[in-house]
């Protein structure tokens, strides 16, 4: 079957808090040593706890199966305003039930630290632990989440909601009022709107589909 690929073409243009989920050891009446991430009965014994941390994305409250998947292959979504292959990677995920951290790609900053993430010219990119895909496509998205032990189905509790997006490079605080220090080639290493075309249809800057 012919590979289907959707993607943004970026051209030109123009990572969270970390949240505490527990994992409990302990050894039942049977001798037998048990992992979960709900606590255990009053019976159990040799009671151990462990706080899983994952940058970007909440773990509290989720089955433990997803919050393995997590901890081992965190995924954050690159996306970009008027992309539809990018919607409908969200929708992918969001409907799956994997919890990511969505990073937007809007300016120049955002750009270099896209392609430092391992993008290309396309956008969404998807990132699963070390593992990516440039472009959207629905059946090498869901090998590559299964592959990394995430559920088939949805498993989140109906309560749970994703962190909203963040730009991928966010404003750092303003520092306070002094004479600039900036060496002047710094604007030179960061593209160029005249570098190359300018956007198509209804596309932002940058952007082409």
């Amino acid at each position: 079957m012919k590979r289907v690929l959707q993607s943004c073409s970026l051209l030109v243009l123009l990572c969270a808090a970390t949240a505490h989920a527990q994992l409990y050891k302990w050894v039942g009446p049977d001798g037998k040593v048990t992992y979960s991430d709900v606590p255990p009965t009053k019976s159990a014994a040799r009671v151990e706890t462990k706080s899983l941390t994952t940058d970007g994305v909440s773990t509290s409250d989720l089955p433990f199966e997803v919050a393995e998947a997590m901890r081992n292959q965190p995924v954050t979504l690159y996306t970009g305003k008027n992309c539809p292959p990018c919607e409908e990677g969200r929708k992918l995920l969001s409907e799956r039930g994997i919890p990511f951290a969505e990073k937007t790609v809007s300016s120049n900053e955002d750009i270099a630290q896209f392609r430092q993430a391992g993008g290309d010219n396309q956008l969404p990119l998807l990132v699963v632990g070390r593992n990516k895909e440039r472009g959207y496509e629905f059946g090498a998205w869901n090998r590559l989440l299964s592959s990394a032990g995430y559920p088939e189905t949805s498993r989140l509790p109906k309560s749970y909601r994703n962190p909203p997006a963040q730009a991928a490079a966010p404003q750092a605080a303003a520092p306070e009022k002094q004479e600039s220090t900036a060496p002047a080639d710094r604007a030179a290493a960061l593209p160029r709107a005249t570098d190359l075309p300018p956007p198509t249809g209804n596309a932002p800057p940058g952007f082409r589909f």
